[in-house]
């Protein structure tokens, strides 16, 4: 077959989607993002639902290594990652320090995934 004799087929236009809802914002994305950094470690998802599982969502760190089969430097590294993410605040008391669930992080990282989820238009 020549080339004359090739059939052209025309380009089809992309037709875009409507936009039902803004889409995340570069600014919204840095911090969603650290917090999905942040819970990306398979130990830190283990230490937050430690932390999660207890009484009032709070737990003292000498009891977070129980079932966790790592030092306790290392859980205190990932408390520290977990902390600065803002999933979790902590407390000194005495010669402890208690760690607890911040709820509001986890219902932002909970609307943003609601939202992302085909069919979920709110």
């Amino acid at each position: 077959m020549s080339k004359s004799q090739l059939a052209i087929t025309p380009v089809q236009e992309c037709a875009p989607s409507p936009v039902v809802r803004p889409p995340l914002s570069a600014e919204a994305a840095v911090p969603l993002a650290a917090v999905f950094k942040a819970l990306s470690d398979p130990v830190r998802l283990r230490v937050l639902s430690a932390v999660a599982s207890r009484a009032d969502h709070e737990a003292c760190v000498c009891d977070l290594s129980e079932g966790i089969d790592v030092t306790q430097p290392t859980i205190s590294h990932h408390l520290k990652v977990l902390r600065e993410a803002g999933l979790l605040s902590s407390e000194r008391r005495a010669s402890w320090v208690y760690y607890r669930v911040e709820p509001a992080v986890l219902q932002q990282l909970s609307t943003f995934l609601a939202d992302t989820v085909p069919g979920s238009d709110r």
